[in-house]
């Protein structure tokens, strides 16, 4: 999906500015589905803005610079809902935690079973936190249904890391036994 429609998409849920934006993606409900920098929202709301596909209003503030608003066109609604008739991309996972995982047989266990216990614990924080979000009812039907898909990811993903953790830690200390010898 690109910084365009995501930045459309953030908008139809209410006005924005750009900071607001980038926040929906770093710990708001589009946390763990998507990325955008500021370096990629920006530009993109200048084009938003002039295709018209956004209105942009700036507020004083006192101390710093104005704050740019934007909030979404007629023009941008229709835009949204034309990208989401496309068909997406398929699912892509990065994650520099399954990157360390991948050459599990050159850490040291010790090291191996820290970053294990860690993202477990990073899990069990997000999980807490999905679980706990008391305004989820008010929500419209897809983005109830997101959370859900996401607790449920995030369970299967977290389950699968304390039933594999021992077995993992074997194999890798066996191999550092036998390459010892």
């Amino acid at each position: 999906m690109d910084t365009r429609t995501l930045c459309l998409g953030v908008l139809n849920r209410g006005d924005a500015s750009g900071y607001e934006i980038k926040k929906s993606f770093e710990e708001g409900p589009l946390a763990h589905i998507h990325e955008a920098s500021f370096g990629a929202i920006y530009p993109a709301l200048t084009r938003l803005s002039d295709e018209g596909m956004v209105d942009c209003h700036e507020y004083a503030q006192d101390k710093r610079p104005d704050k740019k608003v934007y909030s979404l066109t007629e023009k941008g609604r229709s835009a949204l809902e034309d990208a989401l008739h496309a068909a997406p991309a398929p699912d892509k996972v990065r994650s520099d935690f399954l990157f360390m995982l991948f050459f599990a047989q050159l850490l040291p266990v010790e090291r191996l079973a820290a970053l294990i216990d860690a993202r477990i614990a990073w899990y069990d924080e997000i999980l807490e936190r999905m679980t706990s979000c008391e305004e989820l009812p008010k929500r419209p039907a897809g983005e109830r249904f997101v959370h859900g898909f996401g607790l449920t990811i995030y369970r299967a993903a977290r389950d699968y890391l304390i039933k594999n953790r021992a077995a993992l830690l074997a194999e890798c200390r066996g191999a550092d036994q036998s390459a010892a010898e």
